[in-house]
Order: structure tokens, then sequence, then C-alpha cells
């Protein structure tokens, strides 16, 4: 909807839509009064407090704004009370947050649930939460206005109160009652981009201080009177099952007070962590035999391959006639990418906190599907789901991974056989060889250029397991999170083709950031370098010509071109390309190499951002700092090697990550945009790699086909 007038209709209609959640109301959307020691303080203590879903207002001028997507590093614990203050006309200073309950209100459109996931949390957000903060000061307005006597036009809001021109004042907080008697406001208006004072500003988050001074509460943090701890035993070997167990010498050990089977392995509950670590090592078990024992990297990569030949797989998109095109071009090229298995690594492991009592459970938990975790945790501990409360707390690293929820039944199991609450916490090494990790993948493409080197045919065929199977296998949509960056393939080319055979590889796989943007951008982004160089062409020349009708696209592949000074690097220096539109959001990046002595050092990554309009521009350009440190980690390092079903990287020695003393430059430029806002926490992390992959060709001749960058014994990497 447009910042238009708007009717009681559209109000209403919006509201039901939304679950009610904007109307003020006296039902207060709460979690348990239970609270970690350390949690953020609840604010409604005042009396008389009002809210609607996403506000409480206290008559001691305390306004909290419940945030309904997890906060794990990105930013929206103050981007979405940006939205709020902005039209509320308050100091984002003034503002409080909290974190939302389960409710039906704070279902993501896009996602499908209380999901914080695929970069849309702005985009969700983006007037919903302006409506509800528009709605609540007309309503604040409005009673400020029949308490004085005047109309509503001679009021106005500002700074937290109402006054009007005979210089009367009145406090959001004075105001909440009345205002939440009122009936739904008519003729509500959102602010134009024009008039935005707080929208577009850079300004600085508000849980900054907590992770300064360490009041901050992640999931690992969490303390309750009488805790427990447990640690969880799972099977070495991927997929296998207990099939025996002798648990005496564990039992006997100080401060062991269970010992449980789960599904998920063996709990073993103590009065502190370190003793439940101990006990577990002290478990006799025996695990039963799975297929998963045949499963290594190599096996895994045969198996593509194999899928691949053997099926021509389901078309996603199709248009002219590629097989002819190919057959009747001037040139044709093929080329063959191979894509690794890859762990999230999230700096805070697997951690959940339960406390399962008669009154029914609170979960303490870094989630980024608090549906999906109420859900779990009520059939672990045999609730009905709205008798288990979801506390979120801030998450140590999400990055997909936390969309699973693998790690909440048995710390549930735990606290409802000892009666109290218990903190499981997996350990680096768990997290490490129990991952949901980011899919393998196969990918062919084909190409044919006429005879003045343009682009003619353009084939893509990818061969990869499936994530969206595993969560929702009845899915009418067998291509979601596999084509991604290859169905929106942005060059103009006349045949084209995108395919994808399914094939599973006996692990299960998960959501990674970028999920199969960074799979696919790999190799469409080198291809093109490819099909470049054989058109005579430059990498920026070729793009930009198939970009003549794309103005978003091709004004990122500009600028970047003219920042970077791309194609005038320093002497020693060499450069590489790459483009994207992922999230909705238009972003291109170079990579400045040099390689002396055979090794290869990263000078600088430059970066150009449209990504629509911007809540906070400076949260904006530390999510495309981050994607693109975590996509440069990726790209060098990123491989899980599996051996005969066991994972072998264990820990952050073995499982490289980028270090301070490796981080290039990065320059990064953000168009300004009035096209909607688009997703910036996942896009800069897929171009890096074929970016640092064309720049490696400049610098050698020799192309990269596969990933990571240390598996390409032709240049060392520090």
């Amino acid at each position: 909807m447009s910042a238009r007038a708007w009717t009681r209709r559209d109000f209403l209609d919006l509201t039901a839509r939304l679950g009610g959640g904007l109307i003020l109301t006296l039902t207060l959307p709460a979690c348990h009064p239970k609270r970690p020691t350390g949690a953020i303080p609840a604010t409604g203590g005042a009396a008389n407090s009002q809210v609607n879903a996403w506000l409480r207002i206290g008559t001691d001028n305390t306004i909290t704004v419940f945030v309904d997507r997890s906060e794990m590093g990105q930013g929206v614990y103050t981007a979405l009370p940006m939205l709020m203050a902005e039209e509320l006309h308050v100091a984002l200073r003034d503002v409080r947050v909290e974190a939302a309950p389960v409710g039906d209100a704070y279902v993501n459109q896009g996602n499908g649930g209380q999901v914080t996931g695929t970069s849309n949390s702005i985009s969700d957000a983006w007037e919903k939460l302006r409506m509800a903060g528009a709605s609540a000061r007309v309503l604040l307005i409005s009673a400020a206005a029949a308490a004085w006597g005047v109309t509503a036009e001679e009021c106005h809001a500002e700074a937290g109160c109402v006054l009007n021109a005979q210089g009367n004042k009145l406090t959001y907080g004075e105001l909440a009652v009345a205002a939440a008697r009122l009936p739904p406001p008519q003729g509500i208006q959102l602010k134009p981009a024009a008039k935005f004072t707080l929208i577009g500003r850079s300004v600085a988050r508000l849980d900054t201080a907590g992770k300064c001074d360490g009041s901050a509460v992640f999931g690992i943090d969490v303390k309750l009177p009488k805790m427990l701890y447990a640690a969880l035993a799972q099977p070495p070997v991927l997929g296998a099952k207990i099939s025996a167990l002798d648990d005496a010498a564990a039992r006997k050990m100080a401060g062991v007070r269970e010992v449980l089977r789960t599904p998920q392995g063996v709990v073993v509950i103590a009065e502190h962590f370190w003793q439940a670590l101990q006990a577990r090592s002290a478990l006799q078990l025996t695990w039963s035999s799975t297929a998963n024992v045949g499963v290594d990297n190599a096996a895994i990569r045969a198996r593509l391959a194999k899928a691949m030949a053997d099926s021509p797989g389901l078309p996603a998109r199709a248009e002219g006639d590629v097989r002819e095109a190919l057959r009747t071009a001037h040139t044709t090229h093929t080329a063959r990418y191979e894509l690794p298995l890859l762990a999230h690594a999230t700096m805070e492991p697997m951690n959940c906190t339960a406390d399962v009592t008669a009154d029914g459970c609170d979960l303490y938990v870094g989630t980024q599907v608090q549906q999906m975790a109420q859900a779990a945790a009520a059939e672990a501990a045999g609730l009905a789901a709205d008798r288990v409360r979801v506390h979120t707390t801030l998450l140590g690293g999400g990055f997909g991974r936390r969309l699973e929820v693998d790690f909440i039944p048995a710390a549930v199991v735990a606290s409802k056989a000892v009666g109290a609450p218990v903190k499981l916490i997996w350990t680096r090494e768990d997290d490490m060889t129990h991952d949901y990790y980011r899919p393998p993948a196969s990918i062919r493409l084909d190409a044919g250029l006429d005879a003045a080197g343009a682009l003619v045919g353009w084939r893509f065929h990818t061969a990869s397991p499936s994530i969206t199977a595993r969560f929702a296998p009845s899915t009418t949509d067998p291509f979601d999170s596999v084509v991604e960056g290859a169905f929106n393939f942005p060059y103009a080319v006349p045949n084209l083709s995108v395919n994808y055979t399914r094939q599973e590889v006996g692990i299960d796989v998960g959501y990674m950031r970028s999920v199969s943007h960074a799979i696919n951008c790999f190799a469409i982004e080198s291809f093109m370098d490819e099909m470049a160089a054989a058109s005579g062409a430059s990498p920026y020349e070729f793009r930009a010509r198939l970009l003549a009708n794309k103005p978003r696209h091709l004004r990122v592949l500009e600028e970047v071109a003219t920042l970077a000074q791309f194609g005038s690097a320093p002497p020693g220096r060499h450069q590489g390309l790459a483009l994207m539109e992922g999230y909705t959001t238009h972003i291109a990046q170079v990579a400045e190499i040099s390689i002396e002595s055979g090794t290869l050092k990263i000078h600088k990554i430059t970066c150009v951002v449209d990504c629509g309009q911007m809540v906070n521009p400076r949260i904006v350009q530390s999510q495309i700092e981050g994607g693109i440190v975590f996509g440069l980690s990726a790209a060098l390092w990123g491989e899980v090697t599996i051996k005969a079903g066991r994972v072998q990287e264990q820990n952050f020695n073995t499982y490289r990550v980028l270090r301070s003393n490796e981080m290039p430059l990065i320059e990064i430029k953000l168009l300004d945009s009035d096209a909607p806002p688009g997703g910036i926490g996942e896009p800069s992390v897929a171009l890096v790699a074929p970016a640092l992959g064309n720049a490696l060709f400049a610098a050698t001749g020799k192309r990269i086909r596969a990933l990571p960058l240390t598996a390409q014994k032709f240049v060392k990497i520090v």
C-alpha cells in the first residue's frame, strides 16, 4: 500500500489479516513472568499499561516495542523499532525492546510463519510496523483532543506527547488508557519518505550497549534458580541410533542427577556442565549400523555427477530453444562446477534451557522459528502448544542453523524428568559434527555465442539434495531454495533453460546464509567470465551489453566498475567481477588480489548495493561487510569432510574462518533508491567466491571451478 489516506475499511482489512494485532486492546501479549537472570527487564510494570501486538505504552511513559524477528546480529532490534518510532513521533533512545512471544500477529507473511529468514524482516515490517505506529499516534491525538474539547486537527504529536495551539500538553503515558478505549481510527496516513526524520538515518544500534557491558542475554547466558545442566551424546556416524547403553559408571559420578535416552541421543544431567560432560564420556554406547558408513566426499561427488548424467532434470525455467541454439552456435563452451558441504559454525553453539512445571513449559532459546520451537517443545513435554511459552534470547549467530529445532526436545525431556530447569549445551565439537550442512552441488553450464560474440544460448543444470523436501515433503515447488540466482538469471539471452535434478546424499542438509544464491552465483558468474573471454570482450563489457534493459543491474555494475577502477588495477594486482540480484537487492562486487611468491593476497573487496529504501544505512553497511567476511571464509577454506559417515572437522582449528589479520580492505557504496526495501543479510555472501575466482583467472590464466580455494594446489592461501 502506498502512503495515501487509509479508509476504515483498509484498516479493518489489514488488521484482520494480521490477526487483529494493530488495534489497541487490553490484552497483553507479554511473555510469562519468569525471566532468566540478566534478561532485558520487563517494561510493563506501570499501572494501566496498554498494548497492541507491537506496542506497549505505560502510564510511566515507557514505550516498549515487541520485535517479532530474532536478533542474531543483523540489527532488527534497532531497525524495526525505527519504523514504529518514525510514525509514533518518539526518539529511538526512548524506545525499549522486547522479543515478541509466539502469536499469529507475528507471522512473517513472506515466510509463512513466525520465521526470521530469507532476509525479509524489513520488507515484511515496512508498512506493517509503520501502520502500527501511525494508528497508535492517531488514537493518542484523538484522546487528547477529547480531553481538551478541541478537534484532532488542532493537535499534533511530538516527542512522546500530544500538544495543541493553546500550549496544552499530555504525555503518551497519560493518554494511553483513554486511547485504548477509542474505536479503530479512520483516514490514517503514513508519512511519505520526504518527511522521514528517522528512517534513512544512520543511528546507533539499541543492542550495542548490552553486548559491550555483558548485560545482553544470549541463550547460553540464561540462568534460572535451581537450574541443572545437560550434555547430549549423539551418534558419531550420521544417522545411527543407539542399540545398547551402559550408564552405570556415569551415574556414579559426582553431581550426576539422571541419564536418559531420547530420540536425539543420550542426555546426561548434572549439577554443572563439566560434570555432565565428564559423565557423558563415561557412557558405554553401542550405535546401530547405518548406510552412511559408506558416505564420504568422493562418494557424494560421484553420486551428484551420476544423477546429472542420468537425468535432464526438472525444468524450472525455459525460454526459446536452447538445444537448437547450442547446435547452431558459432562457438560453444561447457564447464562443470562443484560446491562442497559447508557448516554454519555459529559463534554460539546450539543450546536450550527448558523449565517444565505443572503450569506448562518455559523455553529460553535462541531460535529463528518460534512456532516450530514451541511445537517441538510441546511434543517433547506432552503438552498442548499453547502451554509452551517461548522466550527468545539473542542469537550468537544464526545463518539458518537456528531454523532447526533439533537441539530443543532433549532439553525439554530432561527438565520434565528431573522436575527442574535444565540448560542443554552442545560443545563446539557437537555443533560442528551434527549440523544441517549447506547442500553440495554439481552444476553444468553450456553456452553458445554467435559469430559476433553475442550470447545466444544458456543452459544451467544443477544436481543437489533438497532442503525444502525435509521441511515440507509435500511441497508443490521442488525448486525452492535450489535454483535461486539461476531462476532469475538477469542477462538477456534468447534461449535459456534452468533445470534441477534432485539427488539426496544420505546427509540431512539445511538452509545456510544466502542458501543457493551462493552456490549458483559462483557457477554463473564464473561462467559469465569464461564466456566473456570466449567472445573477446572484457568481463565488464560483456555483462553490460546483456544488461541494457535492466537499469538497476546495469547501475550497480557501472558504479562498482567506476569505484573499483575495474580494468585499471595497480601493477601486480588483478581484479575479478561478479553481479547478482538476490532478495530483491541488486549488488555487484570486485575483488582485487595479488599473488606474491605463489601466495594469494586479497587486497580489497569493492561492493555496490541497491537494496531499495534503507531504514538504517549504518546497519546495511555492517551487514554487507559481515556477508563479505562470511563469504571469504567459505570461499577460501569452507568444506566439511566426511569419512565413513563421520564429520572430520570438529573445531575452528580445522574448519578455518577468516582471521583479523587476513581481512582485506572493504569499500562499500550504498545507492539511493525509492524501490521497496530489499534484503541485506545474505546477498553479499554470494558474490565473494566468483569475484575471487575471476580475479585468480586474471592473475594466473587458470579457471576455478571448485571450492574451497585451498583445494587449488597452484596457489597458497594464508
